[in-house]
């Protein structure tokens, strides 16, 4: 079978004129991209839908189709058929416009991440698949956070463009909220940049590949992987940091006013937000697309890159049914909590996990001694949150005295 995909690919490759034969493979790269993002978030949809309804006990989307598998399809056309309303009191140009704004930056963010094995010796029109849009970007840690903090801009120019108070608040908080969590959020990688010396997430990959299972990130980073996932579900306005959009307070927030495709823009960009988040998180602290055994660097049995393919998905999977299932379990922050956490939390605890880690290497310590440091910092942080947090005592009641003339009680 593969063989056969193979010489279709070269005959089909073959076909086309010279000068373009060398794009050949990045432009496949961003078909299946595309097109297994914009199919897998309709699932990812279904998935979450079906989840919710496991762990409250219900049934979920059963209808249509065996099992409700035919839900998105059904929902996908419901979206496309549905009247698009623009309001008279909107800014149309920019009502238009914020969508795609929020769609094409985050589609643009996952053209650094790979999907799989990147060939050390890729070069153009050599005919091996890249698995990765843009291979070769020595920053491409530092990418994914610039383009992944203009997606915002799409918020706030729907929520401006809406002229609606509710919009408005919806997408002042926003900002407030991907600027104060861009901090942590950088400051957590800061520590694998110095232990991997690159912020090449290919280069992370192949660093904690060839040093096997110890050499994955967690190990040496467990504080900046549980910084870097909170800072992340904030950037993407998942539950419990939905605030800008919060039922409860502002109806909608910033996409009140939209309807049909419109909205649905917006939805299927914070899932490939998602996506990216897990695919990040998969790479930077759990190894990637290896797996001791069956997936190492030097692995060269037949399938062998499927399996790697398939090991790095698994992880991926994990890490979106772990966002959906936070979704379901933890409430919903309130807004100084929400800023409270990043400032008073999240930003002292990766100061003092860059420190440790410059620390380490400075004094040249053994680097696996990171894991009880940062564990101690951690718990350390929780105990003094804690205290910080306790509620004062109840006094007891005031002292009575006796008065020395006519017998009666004063109370002080």
């Amino acid at each position: 079978m593969l063989n056969l995909i193979s010489s279709t690919w070269e005959w089909l490759v073959g076909m086309l004129p010279e000068p373009l034969r060398p794009y050949a493979m990045p432009i496949l790269a961003i078909t299946i991209v595309l097109n297994v993002n914009l199919g897998v978030c309709s699932y990812l949809i279904l998935l979450e839908r079906k989840l919710s309804a496991w762990m409250q006990d219900r049934h979920g989307p059963n209808r249509v189709g065996p099992f409700g598998l035919f839900q998105p399809v059904a929902d996908m056309l419901k979206l496309l058929l549905k009247e698009d309303v623009i309001p008279g009191h909107v800014n149309k140009v920019l009502f238009v416009l914020a969508p795609g704004i929020s769609v094409f930056t985050t589609f643009l963010a996952f053209a650094v991440v790979p999907f799989g094995p990147v060939p050390s010796n890729l070069s153009p029109g050599d005919g091996q698949f890249p698995f990765i849009i843009a291979p070769g970007v020595d920053l491409g840690v530092v990418f994914i956070f610039a383009i992944g903090s203009l997606a915002v801009y799409g918020i706030i120019l729907g929520g401006w463009a809406s002229n609606n108070k509710y919009s408005a608040l919806g997408c002042l908080r926003a900002s407030a909220q991907v600027i104060s969590y861009e901090i942590p959020l950088g400051l957590s990688v800061v520590g694998l940049a110095m232990l991997n010396s690159s912020m090449s997430i290919e280069k992370i990959l192949i660093n904690q590949a060839s040093h096997g299972l110890i050499g994955w990130n967690i190990w040496y980073q467990p504080v900046a992987c549980v910084i870097f996932f909170i800072a992340a579900m904030a950037e993407a306005q998942r539950l419990p940091f939905d605030l800008a959009e919060c039922e409860q307070e502002l109806i909608g927030g910033w996409h009140t006013e939209y309807s049909a495709m419109k909205w649905g823009l917006f939805f299927l960009a914070e899932y490939t937000h998602v996506i990216t988040i897990s695919f990040l998180t998969s790479i930077l602290f759990f190894g990637g697309w290896h797996f001791p055994i069956i997936a190492e660097i030097d692995s060269a049995y037949p399938g062998a890159t499927l399996v790697k393919v398939a090991v790095l998905l698994s992880k991926v999977f994990s890490v979106i049914v772990l966002i959906q299932m936070l979704r379901w379990t933890i409430p919903r922050f309130r807004f100084d909590q929400l800023m409270g956490l990043a400032w008073k939390g999240l930003i002292p605890l990766a100061t003092v996990n860059v420190v440790l880690v410059m620390t380490v290497l400075q004094f040249k310590v053994y680097q696996l001694w990171l894991f009880p440091l940062s564990m101690a910092t951690f718990v350390a942080a929780g105990l003094m949150a804690t205290q910080s947090t306790r509620p004062f005592e109840r006094r007891g009641p005031a002292p009575v005295e006796e008065q020395g003339h006519g017998g009666h009680a004063t109370a002080h």
